[in-house]
């Protein structure tokens, strides 16, 4: 998968925003204003569940800790094929979660039923 295809699959979700506040070429995704992702043309860096990150890091060498984040509950994924498509949409919308996992009640409830 390409960053564009990443780009369509991670700003379909409800509620998220993009924006450049890293600079040009980096495209930081938001939901309700908290970062979830930030993609550049040749990776991307997603939130993820401590455990799971040392899963994925341990089955792709294309997964390491994430790049200027906290190497525990961040991830990046250089996108250069080895790692399925379908593990990257689950992977994007994993991160999408954890963090509407974080937001108030009301949040939650909203998003959740714009996503279905």
């Amino acid at each position: 998968m390409v960053a564009e295809e990443l780009f369509e699959v991670a700003s379909g979700l409800p509620g998220v925003t993009d924006d450049e506040a890293f600079g040009p070429g980096v495209t930081v995704l938001k939901v309700e204003g908290k970062v979830f992702a930030v993609l550049g043309e040749e990776r991307v860096t997603l939130k993820c569940e401590p455990g799971l990150a040392v899963h994925l890091r341990g089955q792709y060498a294309a997964v390491g800790p994430g790049y200027h984040m906290n190497k525990r509950h961040w991830i990046t994924v250089v996108l250069d094929s080895t790692v399925p498509d379908e593990e990257l949409r689950e992977m994007v919308e994993h991160s999408w979660e954890r963090v509407v996992a974080g937001m108030p009640r009301a949040a939650r409830e909203r998003l959740s039923l714009q996503r279905g």
